[in-house]
């Protein structure tokens, strides 16, 4: 196991536990203490009373109390040799220790010494631990599975048609090119492509949108997506690793592996504590046998603040919320690929938009031109272009029935436009500064071509809701000024950059950060993909079945910027129940700590080991709890 997998061993301390195992230890441990309890000085000094004593009954406590140890115990033992293992010691180190004074005392005692045992202390603490364990691991087992929740969105298996029969096939068994049937309310089973019916999927576990969407010939369909009322046949396109919800498995998978500042920090905190607590409860021991309260007392004390230090909760405390927001990002439709870009988002000040396909709908029509000639020329470069303009030019001259030359020596140019040889001259076609797209010939105007790009009817809710939220909006583009003003002013955005080339945008970027602005860059990952790694936070729109996107942390399946706030406003609801975890998991150190060690022990007051293992395992409990009360809020 390598240093980063051994790192997680100190918060995944039952990493290879299963549930049940921890309860049925419990219960053997509950029923093997009764005895112990039975033997012990409580019930004399309780109920002045004291079980029938037999050949060897003086031996009852050590016997069961060593099963107590060994099979109880072993959990914590076994656990505490992986962090040393590690070099990071925590949570089990501390139990293990705990118990092994307790046990190594009493065996020294009975045969030894005075004959004063811990064995009934011993035995209440391993039992009081294995609940509390337990009781913890269904919370985490209830919090957690961002991944098991998207594993159960395939069906195990599908129906082929092969050679006009229907065949059920398990999922594994699937080819690229099968043709599968889907019926009413079936889920789809792999990505592909309508052959043959029509009907409305819904999507909302896979991408947040909350409509079915309808499905006709030639459309995709994602695996995991239900099928509504219609049948459909679908042609097998991906299958496996390389389908859409796999490549979300593998982002979740990425963020859950990940980790924010603030577990970092939970981190270093938890194993300062495990070395605080190691010296606070040998300089106890120390201290009570320097008073001369004696051996036996003075180890109580040890074991008490070793148990109470222990840093479960702590360790807990961040990366059970975390792995929670990563359940609530992806059943919203958008993947955190690093934890530490969620946290990010709620210290964002700006969210800076790339207008189209974003804020816009990014399919540009024509609205009017100078000539058919024009348009003619215009369409004969861009038919070798990728831009949306470039292609609604194309389709206008298409519709109209025009004759499309062949055009040579095509060159994109960034921001600006194309050119290419058409005709034996060189047509221009692109903007000089105005709303219009201009159409050169050989540097001559020759016409101008007026398009429109109309906003997204959810792009004025985005923007009004990040403004309530305290954020500045500000839109870059490549095209002309006239144009950005004239979509900010309707979508009410103040500031604009107007004229950017693509590779300009990161110094857009640069330029807002250095006025103080921490920036969220919200683009389309390829063009934009610069920005998106300078800025403080990258945001991915419309990524579709293209999840891998590199250069941004959180990833959008729709073109919906509505889903920004939602971002913001879960970054938020994050932070605070990570520092309401963070307060429950170091209070009750703070407070038990000094009462363990046996500060108030002059007024009697004193924490026995076993309550110290209630109030470690409460605090543990409390923690998972008020992590699993984030699945309750709305975004």
């Amino acid at each position: 196991m390598d240093h980063s997998a051994h790192e997680q061993v100190m918060h995944d301390t039952h990493a290879g536990h299963r549930t049940e195992d921890f309860l049925k230890k419990f219960w053997v441990v509950f029923l093997l203490t009764i005895p112990i309890l039975l033997y012990s000085d409580l019930p004399g000094a309780f109920f002045s009373w004291s079980a029938p004593e037999f050949p060897g009954s003086h031996l009852m406590q050590f016997v069961v109390g060593s099963i107590v140890f060994f099979y109880g115990g072993l959990v914590f033992l076994k656990g505490a040799f992986d962090e040393l293992k590690a070099r990071l010691p925590g949570m089990m180190t501390l139990i293990a220790l705990a118990i092994s004074a307790a046990y190594l005392y009493s065996v020294w005692s009975l045969f030894f010494g005075n004959g004063m045992t811990l064995f009934w202390e011993l035995s209440t603490l391993i039992t009081v631990m294995l609940l509390g364990h337990w009781i913890e691991m269904k919370a985490v087992r209830g919090a957690k599975g961002a991944l098991h929740e998207l594993a159960k969105l395939l069906p195990d298996t599908a129906e082929i048609i092969r050679d006009g029969k229907i065949l059920s096939v398990s999922i594994g068994e699937l080819r690229q090119g099968d043709i599968t049937l889907i019926r009413p309310g079936g889920k789809i089973p792999a990505d592909g492509v309508v052959m043959k019916g029509r009907s409305d999927v819904d999507e909302s576990l896979i991408t947040g949108e909350s409509r079915p969407v309808s499905k006709d010939i030639g459309m995709e369909v994602i695996a995991g997506s239900i099928n509504g009322d219609g049948s459909l046949e679908i042609r097998i396109e991906k299958i496996g690793e390389d389908t859409f919800l796999s490549g979300i498995m593998r982002l979740v998978a990425e963020a859950e592996a990940s980790k924010s500042r603030l577990q970092l920090l939970s981190d270093r905190a938890a194993f300062y504590l495990t070395v605080l607590a190691v010296s606070a409860g040998i300089s106890t021991f120390v201290a009570w046998m320097f008073v001369g309260e004696g051996f036996s007392f003075a180890i109580e004390r040890f074991v008490a603040v070793l148990v109470i230090a222990c840093p479960h909760a702590l360790g807990l405390a961040i990366p059970l919320v975390a792995s929670i927001s990563t359940t609530i990002a992806a059943k919203n439709g958008f993947f955190v690929k690093r934890r530490l870009a969620l946290e990010t988002a709620r210290e964002v000040t700006t969210i800076l938009f790339d207008k189209t396909g974003t804020l816009t709908q990014g399919a540009f029509s024509v609205t009017s031109f100078s000539s058919l000639e024009s348009l003619a020329l215009a369409a004969a470069v861009d038919r070798h272009s990728e831009h949306p303009i470039g292609k609604a030019i194309v389709a206008e001259a298409q519709k109209r029935g025009l004759t499309i030359s062949d055009a040579k020596n095509f060159k994109r140019l960034p921001g600006v436009g194309a050119e290419a040889f058409v005709n034996g001259t060189t047509v221009f076609v692109g903007h000089r500064g105005g709303a219009d797209t201009l159409v050169e010939v050989n540097g001559v105007h020759e016409g101008a071509i007026s398009l429109a790009d109309t906003p997204r009817p959810e792009a004025k809710e985005a923007i009004d809701a990040l403004r309530e939220m305290g954020l500045t909006v500000v839109m870059i583009t490549g095209d002309a000024e006239e144009v950005a003003a004239q979509v900010a002013h309707e979508l009410g955005i103040k500031e604009y950059f107007a004229r950017v080339r693509p590779e300009e945008k990161a110094q857009k970027v640069k330029l807002l950060q250095s006025k103080g602005a921490r920036v969220a860059m919200v683009g389309d990952g390829v063009n934009d993909a610069p920005a998106l790694t300078q800025a403080d936070l990258g945001i991915a729109v419309g990524a579709g079945t293209n999840v891998a996107i590199e250069s941004a942390g959180i990833i959008l399946v729709r073109n919906d910027p509505r889903d920004i706030p939602k971002i913001i406003q879960l970054s938020r609801l994050t932070h605070t129940k990570m520092m309401q975890n963070l307060f429950w998991a170091t209070g009750y150190n703070v407070v038990a700590l000094p009462i363990a060690a046996g500060a108030l022990a002059a007024y009697g007051v004193m924490l026995q080991p076993a309550f110290a293992a209630v109030f470690m395992s409460l605090s543990t409990v409390i923690v998972a709890i008020n992590a699993s009360l984030l699945r309750g809020a709305k975004l």
